[in-house]
């Protein structure tokens, strides 16, 4: 079956995350999340209480526990490298603070979302991660002056095409 998943960006700052595993992908995983924000367990399966779980060792046996574990108490989880046994996949992300961009290839090829990611990460510069600085600063004062949405949306891409001429 082929799943259409819904991306979405999580707000993971002070949530109690949980990595299944000790190894390079369960650090990689790690990486990600406190780079998000994220409190961060690396233990031995123990789901209860916890917002998302990855489930990361070279055991798909307790990488599937993990996961059935996940899916009774409607937790989030993924499996790194096993999409059947995932209730949300991880894109193959960039970042050039504050942009993020990520990429997925629906548990397609990782190998490929990678490539892309690359391909992408070279078109962005400093200049983009100044402007969305710029443009962050500017939100509350269009929110105040720019009395709808329609109006505030064509007044920021209006100076991006200015500023990125």
């Amino acid at each position: 079956m082929t799943v259409s998943y819904y991306m979405a960006c999580l707000d993971l700052r002070g949530r109690e995350c949980l990595v299944v595993g000790g190894g390079r992908v369960a650090t990689e995983k790690v990486r990600g999340l406190l780079a998000a924000g994220a409190s961060v367990t690396v233990v031995a399966p123990d789901v209860d209480g916890r917002f998302l779980v990855i489930a990361a060792t070279n055991r798909r046996a307790v990488n599937a526990a993990v996961s059935e574990a996940a899916a009774e108490l409607s937790t989030l989880c993924n499996v790194a490298d096993d999409p059947e046994l995932c209730s949300f996949i991880l894109p193959a992300v960039t970042r050039h603070d504050p942009i993020v961009v990520a990429v997925s290839s629906g548990g397609a090829s990782p190998a490929l979302a990678k490539r892309i990611r690359d391909d992408i990460a070279r078109l962005i510069g400093p200049e983009h991660a100044d402007l969305a600085r710029e443009l962050a600063s500017l939100r509350p004062w269009a929110k105040r002056a720019l009395p709808t949405y329609e109006a505030r949306r064509d007044y920021f891409e209006r100076l991006v095409a200015e500023a990125l001429l």
